[in-house]
């Protein structure tokens, strides 16, 4: 449902930072009861955009035309005044208060009293309007994310939002969770609300929307009805380039059984887990989001670990009891979180790579060998292509590809025989994807045994040798490469009978 008349017009908008010229004379059109979706690699402007257009940053030239007359947002008050809100991939709800609170913390001129009787009513008339039953009573803190998105969406129709931007919006939903949010953005779209919808799953842009605008370093590169768009031509769009080998997996000899895990188990998370890997092999986890894949991993590497079942490297039986004993066996583990867990933001390039073996850059006196530490750091920039002027730049500065490229390194300098990959390609880009999956092809390539955990099924269907598929803590089966596709691996997943499930020894 369009009109012809935007809602929202972003008219010859530039920004520069520095040296940096984030946007350039970039257009833009929203039309109520429209899905927008802006794709785009990291860098490309689509955060600068969003917040120009909520008031965190002004525009150096250009103009913002709200049902086409100019206006001006100095900040995110203002941007909620003219009817323009955010959510985002981590929802800005406060956990201490309650659902209504939190729909409503963001309103001026309530005074010192509170009418909570009229807010509860007016809360769940708001998420009655939008088809959704949630105690309005109850502390956020319990919600899932899907739920906590939902009090988002309510937030904004609460301030009568006339443009809602969905920024990554499902990164963190599991298929089910997903769907139940399309179903908001359609009762969205029906109210009349236009939505610029920016996410880097395809599939996701092309089921939700209407039209498709892609940014390339800071430039308008294409505008389409979704119809007009392929895959193919989004991507070539987005990368400056055609990207023929979006998944990068080629055929190789496997070796010796590198890892073999039988019976593996801790109370309360999974049990029973059974498999091996070779010298070489991509061994893919896939399920839904609580199917403790995730639980695996620590334990092999030694965070939470198992209280059941055997773990052999090389021939030998070992109880993994902490990361410093795993690393010590060979086993790296890059986290799902980079941010959180993965990387140190304020340290340089060079730090957050050296950290985990740092003793072996000391010399007497507790002094660090920075020639030799550098040296390490400028190896990995070449062997990962780290885009950077400088392998002393803080990572924070970084792209987030190249955050996850500083990732590897840092737990590749650690020289494993098995590396565990967790999310690997989260909230990264189309190219930077496309470059992750070369290196761990590569890597393959060299010998490791890669455990690859991913929610992206397209991605664990291309790269893996073999599958493993979990359910809610539970071992479904493992298919082999031509075995498995997204009906079999999907099947096992949701817990339905297996047809052609491979033998576990």
């Amino acid at each position: 449902m369009t009109v012809n008349v935007p809602i929202l017009e972003i008219r010859d908008i530039s920004k520069r930072f520095d040296a940096t010229q984030a946007l350039s004379s970039v257009s833009l059109k929203l039309y109520p009861g429209e899905v927008h979706a802006l794709l785009g690699e990291n860098g490309a402007g689509k955060s600068t955009l969003i917040k120009i257009m909520t008031g965190i940053h002004q525009p150096d030239q250009g103009e913002i035309l709200l049902a086409g007359k100019p206006i001006q947002i100095n900040n995110s008050a203002e941007a909620q005044l003219h009817g323009i809100a955010a959510i985002y991939q981590e929802p800005m709800t406060f956990p201490d208060l309650n659902v209504a609170e939190n729909i409503f913390i963001s309103h001026q001129g309530r005074g010192a009293v509170v009418n909570w009787r009229k807010m509860y009513r007016d809360a769940e008339d708001i998420l009655s309007k939008l088809g959704v039953a949630l105690d309005v009573r109850s502390a956020a803190r319990g919600l899932t994310l899907a739920a906590q998105q939902t009090v988002e969406i309510a937030k904004a129709l609460s301030l009568n939002a006339r443009v809602l931007i969905m920024d990554e919006p499902t990164a963190s939903l599991s298929a089910h969770e997903v769907a139940q949010l399309f179903s908001l953005v359609h009762t969205l779209r029906q109210r009349g609300v236009a939505i610029l919808f920016i996410s880097h799953r395809m599939a996701e842009v092309f089921e939700i929307a209407d039209r498709v605008t892609i940014f390339r370093d800071g430039k308008l590169i294409s505008s389409a009805p979704v119809s007009e768009v392929t895959t193919e031509t989004a991507i070539r769009d987005m990368v400056g380039r055609e990207l023929e080998a979006y998944f990068v997996k080629e055929d190789r000899p496997q070796g010796k059984k590198l890892l073999s895990v039988r019976g593996l188990g801790r109370e309360g998370a999974f049990s029973d887990i059974t498999f091996d890997i070779h010298e070489g092999e991509v061994l893919g986890f896939a399920g839904l989001v609580g199917a403790r894949r995730t639980d695996v991993g620590l334990a092999l590497f030694g965070i939470a670990p198992a209280d059941a079942g055997e773990v052999d490297l090389d021939g030998k039986t070992h109880k993994i009891r902490s990361p410093e004993q795993a690393m010590k066996l060979g086993i790296a583990y890059v986290p799902e979180d980079r941010r959180g867990q993965g990387l140190t933001l304020p340290m340089s390039i060079t730090a957050n790579i050296t950290l985990p073996m740092l003793k072996r850059y000391l010399m007497v006196l507790g002094l660090i060998k920075r020639g030799a530490e550098q040296e390490t750091a400028e190896q990995y920039r070449q062997q990962l292509s780290i885009r950077t002027s400088s392998i002393l730049l803080e990572v924070s500065k970084l792209s987030g590809g190249n955050q996850q490229k500083v990732v590897l390194g840092k737990w590749l300098n650690t020289r494993p025989h098995l590396l565990i990959l967790d999310e690997p390609t989260r909230g990264i880009d189309v190219g930077a994807k496309a470059e992750v999956h070369s290196i761990v092809n590569d890597l393959a390539a060299q010998g490791l045994g890669i455990l690859l955990i991913s929610s992206d099924l397209p991605e664990v269907l291309a790269m893996s040798d073999r599958i493993l598929v979990m359910r809610e803590g539970r071992q479904m089966g493992i298919f082999s490469r031509e075995q498995a596709n997204q009906e079999v691996v999907m099947t096992a997943a949701m817990g339905q009978a297996l047809p052609i499930a491979q033998s576990l020894a």
